[in-house]
């Protein structure tokens, strides 16, 4: 099972992204190998090193790819939506994510904390992650959507807690109800804006007052 007739590397590179993060999500890291990997892609072992160095690697590869796609989608339904609106929609999108996905973080930030190996590919994506957002908030400030004063790094951090917390919380443990869940990250949002300073008056040194009888 080397690389399939009529293929190409990036189709593999796909199967075996797909095959990883059921494979992750059914089994979790310690108990899914390389070969069942391989296997359930349809190549073998060394088809699959030939595109990921290890199976950390592939892990992490498989999460970046769960987040290409949510990206992709929200893109396609509306290109030209605001920073502050694709925040929005990502936030609501937290109590629905698919198994797959939730079992991917949970997996990965698990074994992040006793394999150095998966621990190094983290820390890049979750640079990688926060740094994204941070870009985002960035662009939210450009816009005047967002606070100056506010730090687009502490913002990507709370973006990060909400987003890795939703794995870990999810609908089964504690369900949540979407109108008022959308109600109160829009309420999160709108106290993120920048607030109207009221307008000040300088007293005319020269102007005349009354004086009280």
């Amino acid at each position: 099972m080397g690389r399939i007739p009529g293929v190409t590397a990036a189709e593999t590179r796909e199967r075996l992204l797909r095959a990883a993060a059921d494979a992750f999500a059914e089994r979790g890291y310690d108990g899914t190998r390389v070969a069942d990997i391989a296997a359930a892609a349809g190549v073998s072992n060394g088809a699959l090193y030939a595109h990921f160095g290890s199976k950390a690697d592939l892990l992490v590869a498989a999460l970046r790819a769960h987040g290409r796609r949510l990206l992709a989608g929200l893109f396609a339904a509306d290109p030209d939506r605001s920073a502050t609106e694709l925040l929005l929609a990502i936030g609501r999108r937290l109590p629905h994510r698919g198994e797959a996905e939730r079992y991917l973080i949970v997996e990965a930030l698990v074994a992040a904390r006793r394999d150095e190996d998966v621990a190094g590919p983290m820390r890049d994506y979750i640079g990688e992650r926060a740094g994204w957002i941070a870009d985002l908030v960035r662009v939210a400030q450009g816009d005047r959507e967002v606070d100056t004063g506010l730090s687009p790094d502490a913002l990507a951090h709370f973006c990060l807690l909400l987003a890795m917390g939703s794995a870990l919380v999810t609908p089964e443990l504690h369900p949540v109800n979407d109108v008022e869940w959308s109600k109160l990250l829009t309420r999160v949002v709108t106290a993120l804006a920048p607030t109207a300073a009221a307008p000040t008056t300088t007293p005319d040194p020269t102007a005349k007052t009354e004086s009280t009888p």
